[in-house]
């Protein structure tokens, strides 16, 4: 199975596709897509959007994972990110792969055993995990990586992917 993960944003995109089958991982690639400051917010949507499809094109996942959004803080922030991750989810659809949508606790538990694990933990496993050399960078597309994990772990069934291609 194919696996897209997104960590979603409107600056930096991280993204990584991984390959799971028996039980094991494989990076097949990964990167940021990322917008210049300055740039109208419009413009970066689209830039983003493009990107994306050519990604989602380009690999053929069997399945996209995102992370859901969590903000604290900064409201406007997290409404230019979820106008963003609007515009990632927009270009799985018109590319027919299925999404799937995880919070950072559960990326967390399933690359880790460990909820409440710190992001130095996270990165390090997903590193061993893909059994790469260091940990990508930047953190976004590492954060990607997880999240594509995350869903090969729990939610990457076969049986799954043929119930939500059928809806």
């Amino acid at each position: 199975m194919r696996i897209l993960g997104i960590d979603p944003g409107y600056a930096i995109i991280g993204w990584g596709v991984i390959q799971y089958e028996g039980g094991r991982f494989h990076a097949q690639d990964f990167g940021a897509v990322t917008t210049e400051a300055g740039t109208p917010f419009l413009q970066r949507l689209n830039e983003i959007y493009e990107q994306l499809t050519a990604i989602l094109t380009q690999f053929k996942p069997d399945a996209m994972a995102i992370e859901k959004l969590y903000f604290q803080n900064n409201q406007k922030t997290a409404i230019e990110v979820a106008e963003a991750r609007g515009v990632i989810l927009l270009a799985a659809q018109r590319c027919g792969v299925p999404v799937f949508e995880y919070t950072p606790l559960q990326v967390k538990s399933a690359v880790t055993g460990f909820g409440q694990a710190q992001k130095p933990q996270v990165m390090e496993m997903t590193r061993r995990l893909l059994r790469l050399q260091s940990v990508p960078k930047p953190d976004d597309t590492a954060d990607a990586l997880a999240i594509a994990i995350c869903h090969a772990q729990t939610g990457g069934t076969a049986l799954k992917l043929r119930i939500m291609k059928g809806r």
